[in-house]
């Protein structure tokens, strides 16, 4: 059968070659021939239904990630959302927790322009579902999804990337909605920061209540949580009890943040109402870095970060408490190669001290096991 007679278009050579194998290693790994398999990534041949599974087996891909039907457009691939919805028309990256695959808005979780995306959003069903035109031709494949609020996860995904060539994807989200996503089987670890009311250790509790399954603490840093303010510190706001002055404009976290937590508990402690603090109950910064950007533009006052922010930022800052950073993960996910170079880099010299040159980090106990 020739080519342009073939019922099936096919993207073989493109995850063959992202992979750096050639055509026999592919073909050795579906247990087909070289000249079998090179027939059919050329389009001369139709696999049979065994030889498709054993090729999507062998990619670590589904079926119709590998082949589509020439005569029609594609009619998308199906995954579930991870982290703000995504709306029709989004970059996607795409990847695979356990046996599902799942999708990450790159427009939603405000990363680059430069980041190759997998395919667009074609449309978005209320249970979260979406369906992905993907791009004839895409990035690797990515190894983990890691959700949590710190930015300095950008290094470590740099790092993973250079020295190892694994490609760790970081959706922000707060640490109850990362850990709610850990629990569905959407991400591979969840970071938090959660702050026990009971007055437990830190996210001990919140752990055993949200994910029921067992699971492995590794410890990213302790950080420094401030109370950030403007440049110079113009309204003379020394601590939290200075929140409730008429006028001043507070921008608070999402539900389920550590830091807006860690604050209701503070103020309840000092007698504080939570509704005598103006905005707390109007807004809601998604991430450390929102808070920090709306501070250092003039559009509020206060809010909380951590340190790294307020230093990145040029703001007033008042320590409010000194944090553990844990990463969450099943203890099924493990022996994941991909997971085992990851303790290796938290392990290392070098991301330590980036970590540590950020500021408002303790990086003695990174990579520690509990």
């Amino acid at each position: 059968m020739s080519a342009d007679a073939s019922p099936l278009r096919t993207h073989l050579r493109h995850h063959r070659t992202s992979r750096g194998w050639s055509q026999a290693q592919l073909g050795g790994l579906a247990e087909i021939t070289r000249q079998s398999y090179a027939a059919i990534e050329a389009g001369r041949s139709v696999p049979s239904t065994e030889v498709a599974l054993r090729l999507a087996r062998a990619l670590g891909l589904e079926v119709e990630e590998i082949f589509e039907l020439s005569d029609r457009e594609p009619t998308g691939i199906s995954a579930m959302a991870v982290g703000q919805m995504p709306r029709d028309g989004d970059r996607v990256r795409m990847a695979r927790v356990g046996g599902r695959r799942v999708a990450v808005s790159l427009e939603a979780a405000g990363a680059p322009a430069q980041i190759l995306a997998d395919g667009v959003v074609g449309s978005v069903a209320s249970d979260g579902t979406v369906r992905v035109h993907p791009f004839p031709a895409r990035p690797e494949r990515v190894d983990l999804v890691v959700a949590g609020c710190d930015p300095a996860m950008g290094l470590v995904r740099e790092l993973l990337r250079q020295e190892h060539g694994v490609e760790l994807l970081w959706v922000p989200m707060g640490s109850r909605s990362a850990l709610e996503a850990l629990a569905s089987g959407r991400v591979h670890l969840a970071g938090v920061h959660l702050p026990d009311p009971e007055g437990g250790e830190y996210n001990d509790s919140w752990v055993r209540r949200l994910v029921p399954r067992p699971t492995t603490r590794i410890r990213f840093a302790t950080w420094e949580q401030c109370l950030a303010l403007a440049p110079g510190n113009p309204l003379r706001v020394s601590g939290l009890e200075d929140l409730v002055r008429p006028g001043l404009r507070f921008l608070n976290r999402e539900e389920g943040a550590g830091a807006r937590i860690l604050l209701e508990m503070r103020l309840q402690e000092l007698g504080v109402p939570l509704e005598q603090v103006p905005g707390f109950l109007e807004t809601a910064a998604r991430g450390h870095q929102a808070v920090g950007e709306a501070i250092a533009a003039g559009a509020a006052d206060a809010g909380v970060a951590i340190r790294s922010i307020c230093n990145s930022r040029g703001l007033d800052a008042v320590t409010l408490a000194w944090e553990p950073y844990d990463l969450v993960v099943p203890d099924d996910l493990l022996d994941l190669p991909a997971m085992e170079l990851l303790l290796s880099t938290l392990r290392r010299p070098l991301l330590r001290r980036q970590v540590g040159a950020l500021g408002g980090y303790d990086v003695t106990r990174m990579g520690e096991l509990r």
